[in-house]
């Protein structure tokens, strides 16, 4: 074999081989992208929840006149005959409003919205 057939196979080598760093680099950011946006969202959705409930009019105070969750509340007791249900959606919105997102309550809200953040980047495929 020749020196400059074996320096052009050398060189190849090194292209091929710099071709594939930068393949495995790229997955890498990608992968890191991926995880980044699925705890971003995440975490905005276990303290944007709460403020979202609270907006909407529920809070420890009990429900604000004049806003959705009163609307909501009325419906629920006008559909209930009286009186809103234990563990209607509307008891569970004032449970949270009061007192905040439980652990577990926090994980489920958490891994939605990891779920939604995920769903998202592959479908948006940035």
């Amino acid at each position: 074999m020749k020196y400059t057939h074996r320096l052009r196979l050398l060189q190849d080598t090194r292209i091929r081989g710099a071709k594939l760093v930068c393949q495995i680099q790229q997955t890498i950011l990608d992968k890191m992208r991926t995880a980044a946006i699925v705890a971003g969202t995440a975490a905005v959705a276990v303290v944007g929840t709460p403020l979202l409930i609270g907006a909407l009019g529920f809070s420890s105070a009990g429900v604000a006149a004049g806003t959705a969750a009163a609307k909501m509340m009325s419906a629920a007791a006008i559909a209930n005959g009286g009186g809103v249900a234990a563990g209607s959606v509307v008891a569970t919105l004032q449970s949270i409003g009061a007192v905040g997102l439980s652990t577990a309550g926090s994980a489920v809200v958490g891994t939605v919205g990891g779920a939604a953040g995920y769903l998202t980047k592959k479908i948006l495929g940035k």
